[in-house]
């Protein structure tokens, strides 16, 4: 009951009572960040979102070259009739020929047409996807960042090192990576995400 009641000055580091919470000997030392995993994921999203994009651009390409080429065939076949036609005495039916080519030739063309906008929006929705990809990782590495920071305040406060938490406090707002802390608890306690157990220190340290 006397250890439950007792309460901590304002001063004093954040330590939680060793009989409720155990110390963990791997929270003693945290590794550093793991810079190559993470430029590992960063390449492999990199990759990934490069092939959908040439993907796209391929198929892209081969629907405006197969329109132009079959625009092209058309018209020539077209115009060849044409020149058949003022030859012909039968001028009339080879006319109607012509003008079923030309249906279908439209028939053709919208087709395509159709095809090329539906891979102009898998593009767009591809360019989207990069995006966020690319927003996605760099927030995963600010946030990673952040903790690296957080880890070493929290030391520096816990061993009462009042300078040097005041000093990688303000190194870590310049950089601006206090928001990046993680507002949920993820350091194996009940009492503080590593966001409040932040500001709970700067409390202390800058008046």
């Amino acid at each position: 009951m006397a250890s439950s009641d007792r309460r901590k000055g304002p001063s004093e580091p954040f330590i939680e009572d060793a009989h409720r919470y155990p110390e963990d000997p791997q929270k003693k030392r945290r590794p550093p960040a793991p810079e190559a995993d993470t430029r590992r994921h960063r390449v492999q999203q990199r990759r990934k979102r490069n092939s959908v994009f040439r993907y796209i651009a391929i198929l892209f390409a081969a629907a405006f070259v197969l329109l132009l080429y079959t625009f092209m065939l058309e018209r020539r076949e077209s115009q060849q009739q044409i020149d058949d036609l003022k030859q012909s005495a039968s001028a009339y039916q080879t006319l109607q020929g012509l003008m079923s080519s030309n249906d279908q030739l439209k028939t053709q063309v919208s087709e395509l047409e159709a095809q090329l906008q539906e891979l102009q929006g898998q593009l767009a929705a591809a360019k989207e996807e990069q995006e966020r990809l690319q927003a996605q990782i760099q927030n995963e590495q600010k946030a990673t960042a952040a903790m690296h920071w957080f880890w070493q305040i929290n030391d520096a406060s816990v061993r009462g090192k009042t300078k040097l938490c005041r000093e990688l406090i303000t190194a870590l707002e310049e950089a601006k990576l206090q928001n990046y802390l993680p507002k949920e608890n993820i350091t194996g306690t009940d009492r503080f995400s590593p966001y409040d157990r932040y500001m709970e220190i700067r409390g202390k340290v800058i008046k």
